[in-house]
């Protein structure tokens, strides 16, 4: 069995205007994961973290990734092993980029390899939407590429979307955070029909406008009735940094996860413009923000063991 094995897994963005919980995208941004057994004599886990944000990660059997770690060898019925675990920070925390995603994912990928890898891919990334409650972050965290999840009766089927070349992701990053369990709790228990077919009619036009590149069709697709509405009252300057990067050139401006990072969909060629707008437009209400140009990335979560 392997000693050491290095976990990288790219950070996401979730729901794309109508796609709530259940369709998200890997991004060119990662976190990556070293596991290392160490002697059964040693503490149960020691943790390394590095990155901007390296202060704010615990550092005890409570991080995330490790309490992954743990949850797979429970799963398969075997003793969790003594553990030196170093973490790579790269995605922001608390931002609606899938920072939790990737320690689950990684959490539970690190555990199977040093294991002996006796779970398949499909029922690892089981047990991680189980962990996250919903797919649209760990499911592209795990496989790359654009990703529709549907469920029945607790069976899951995973869907590649197309996203043609002409789309392009510009990702605005305000410095401050919203919870997600408070993004959650705003939200309405239950919906009206019309606003239900609104979001189906959209999230069926989006898959088609992202395949297809088609400007009318993103811009109509990427609009909301399901939880948009509701969270964007927690994420200050919302509206106009919505409105501005649309002027600039964007189809449209959705919310990025539970927020408060923004999503700005548009043709290649528009998207410098589009993001000094976004960093102008907060900044002109004094928050500072990052905002990033990424891909999609194609290949989710890599491996790299040590013998």
């Amino acid at each position: 069995m392997p000693d050491s094995v290095l976990v990288t897994v790219p950070g996401t963005t979730s729901n794309l205007g109508p796609g709530f919980d259940c369709l998200g995208a890997a991004l060119t941004l990662h976190n990556r994961f070293r596991f290392t057994r160490v002697a059964e004599t040693a503490p149960d886990v020691t943790i390394e973290v590095s990155g901007a944000e390296a202060s704010r990660v615990v550092c005890d059997r409570s991080n995330l990734a490790y309490q992954a770690f743990t949850k797979f060898f429970q799963h398969v019925d075997q003793p969790v092993l003594p553990l030196h675990l170093m973490i790579e920070l790269e995605v922001p925390l608390a931002r609606g980029l899938g920072s939790s995603a990737t320690a689950i994912v990684a959490g539970l990928v690190g555990a199977n390899v040093l294991a002996g890898s006796p779970l398949s891919q499909e029922q690892v990334m089981a047990i991680a939407i189980g962990m996250e409650g919903h797919p649209d972050n760990v499911v592209p965290a795990f496989l790359g590429g654009c990703r529709l999840a549907a469920a029945d009766h607790g069976q899951w089927t995973i869907c590649d979307v197309p996203c043609h070349p002409d789309v392009a992701m510009v990702m605005g990053i305000p410095d401050f955070e919203v919870s997600t369990a408070e993004a959650r709790r705003v939200l309405p228990s239950e919906y009206s029909r019309a606003d239900a077919i609104f979001n189906v009619a959209h999230l069926g036009l989006l898959l088609r406008g992202l395949e297809m590149g088609n400007p009318e069709w993103l811009q109509m697709a990427l609009k909301d009735r399901i939880h948009q509405p509701y969270r964007t009252s927690l994420m200050h300057g919302f509206e106009a940094v919505q409105r501005e990067a649309i002027a600039a050139g964007a189809y449209g401006v959705v919310v990025s996860g539970a927020g408060p990072t923004l999503l700005a969909i548009a043709h290649p060629n528009q998207t410098q413009k589009i993001a000094q707008v976004m960093e102008a437009t907060w900044d002109k209400l004094s928050i500072q923000s990052i905002v990033k140009v990424l891909s999609i990335d194609p290949q989710g979560t890599q491996i790299m063991v040590d013998a």
